[in-house]
């Protein structure tokens, strides 16, 4: 089988919109990867979302997918040079 991965973009709120909490944005994020995991994808890609504090920083989520999944490489999909 050739290696397929999948790159999240998500649904954010606009600035002074009310969105998802964090905490339901982190753990989608994490479930997502490990039911892609269980299925045979090969990667997920995370980018930065710029107006969303919770998808401001993809690395400390990256760790969370590598802690609980087996065989899913992780990465960034884009990272912005601040």
């Amino acid at each position: 089988m050739k290696a397929f991965g999948f790159l999240s973009f998500g649904h954010y709120a606009l600035p002074g919109q009310q969105g998802p909490d964090a905490r339901a944005t982190l753990h989608q994020a994490i479930e997502l990867a490990r039911f892609a995991d269980q299925i045979g994808v090969n990667g997920a890609y995370f980018r930065v979302h710029h107006f969303a504090p919770q998808g401001s920083s993809p690395i400390p989520l990256l760790a969370a997918i590598a802690a609980t999944t087996k065989r899913i490489e992780v990465g960034t999909g884009v990272i912005d040079m601040r």
